[in-house]
């Protein structure tokens, strides 16, 4: 068998380069021009994307029912919905049949989707509680287990503080498909405080020393005005109710000081806050 020389060797591997810069070439000038149309596209269309999806940006910041992270986000989507306009584009210029690549895009997007349908509810979540605002960040709020002031709401989840100091972490998702109580959304309150009086004792005069209460606190509103009532007939006592109204920020710090002050009244009244007590027969065999 003849050996091959070195000589034969790069001979053949240099006619290999050149025919393959030829074919190169040839191509090149067979679609330069389509080349040149899909660049032009390409970068057209990238600034484009950019100055639209800025633009949604500033005009969605600008609207008060929109959060700066729902503003991001919507923004983000334009852009990336535009780029996959352009990048269609360009593969069109090629030649390249766009619907089938619609088809896969498709496809992939709904497998994607399927993978993470847990995370994409959360960012459904996410965006739906920004844009319809049940809660901001600073407000308290009573959901599920938690009663917890808000401090940070993102696209995944929500960061609350307990009153303890607790921090929780809850996924979005379960935030919005949960009833939620905002306790700071109205500036008013009300206070209904339920004191246990004996049977023996006047309600007429239990329920004027609550409204004196009442009345002799400033943080107490006026409108609507404090209610005085018998609340219920309990097994060893009458239960006297009083409701207050008064401001948000004032309804821990008044509770306690009504319920302080009911007990030192009722016991300077000589009224009784009588204890459950149970009457026992005992009949001889």
């Amino acid at each position: 068998m003849a050996s091959q020389t070195p000589e034969t060797s790069s001979a053949g591997s240099s006619g290999l380069d050149l025919s393959f810069v030829a074919s190169i070439v040839d191509w090149l000038e067979a679609n330069i021009m389509h080349i040149i149309g899909a660049f032009a596209v390409l970068v057209i269309g990238l600034l484009i994307a950019g100055v639209l999806s800025r633009w949604a940006e500033r005009a969605l910041g600008k609207s008060s029912k929109f959060e700066p992270t729902v503003a991001n986000f919507l923004s983000n989507i334009v852009k990336y919905a535009l780029w996959a306009v352009v990048l269609v584009t360009v593969l069109s210029q090629f030649g390249v049949e766009t619907a089938s690549i619609l088809a896969a895009l498709g496809g992939m997007a709904l497998a994607v989707g399927l993978a993470l349908q847990g995370t994409l509810s959360n960012v459904a979540s996410g965006v739906m509680i920004l844009v319809q605002r049940p809660f901001v960040v600073g407000e308290a709020i009573s959901v599920d287990r938690f009663t917890a002031v808000v401090q940070r709401i993102g696209l995944f989840t929500t960061e609350l503080k307990q009153f303890d100091g607790l921090f929780v972490m809850v996924p979005n998702a379960e935030l919005w498909n949960q009833p939620i109580v905002n306790l700071n959304r109205h500036t008013t309150r009300r206070i209904e405080l339920i004191v246990g009086i004996g049977y023996g004792d006047s309600m007429k005069e239990a329920r004027e020393a609550l409204l004196s209460l009442a009345a002799a606190d400033e943080r107490a509103l006026d409108d609507p005005e404090p209610q005085a009532f018998v609340a219920s007939l309990d097994d060893s006592s009458v239960g006297i109710g009083l409701r207050v109204w008064c401001a948000t920020s004032d309804y821990m710090a008044l509770t306690w000081d009504l319920t302080e002050a009911a007990k030192a009244r009722f016991d300077e009244a000589g009224i009784s806050i009588p204890f459950p007590q149970r009457e026992i027969t005992m009949v001889q065999g």
